[in-house]
């Protein structure tokens, strides 16, 4: 059986976002290593809340690209112990990332900050350069 070109092209990049780790400031927080190659193409993912989110009314958005290409901003009321919710791209053209550059994650707290939570976020992407 002969192999698809695409083998080995096609991968999962998952980041996470921890409190304990990054805080929970109102600010953009850098969720790295970079673990999108340059020109991926992030198709698809979801978003596990491993730890709930905690801070009065606040929000996250998430993005790779530009603003939240990944996730709208979200109240904390919507990031529960494992929720599991859906990300913008959806498998289709039209909702699809593409990365100009090695890619790592951005999440955006606004409204109040965060005292506590974990989300992980994974995104599957196809290298078609």
């Amino acid at each position: 059986m002969q192999n698809s070109p695409l083998e080995g092209r096609v991968g999962m990049a998952v980041f996470e976002y921890d409190f304990s780790k990054h805080g929970g400031l109102k600010e953009a927080i850098t969720v790295g290593p970079k673990l999108l190659p340059k020109g991926a193409i992030v198709m698809a993912g979801i978003i596990h809340v491993k730890v709930a989110c905690l801070g009065t009314n606040g929000t996250m958005a998430i993005q790779v690209s530009s603003s939240e290409d990944i996730l709208a901003a979200t109240n904390v009321s919507s990031l529960t112990l494992n929720a599991l919710l859906d990300v913008v791209p959806v498998g289709t053209a039209a909702t699809s990332i593409r990365c100009t550059a090695a890619g790592q994650l951005t999440c955006t707290i606004a409204t109040t900050a965060f005292t506590a939570g974990k989300v992980a976020i994974a995104l599957k992407y196809v290298v078609t350069d």
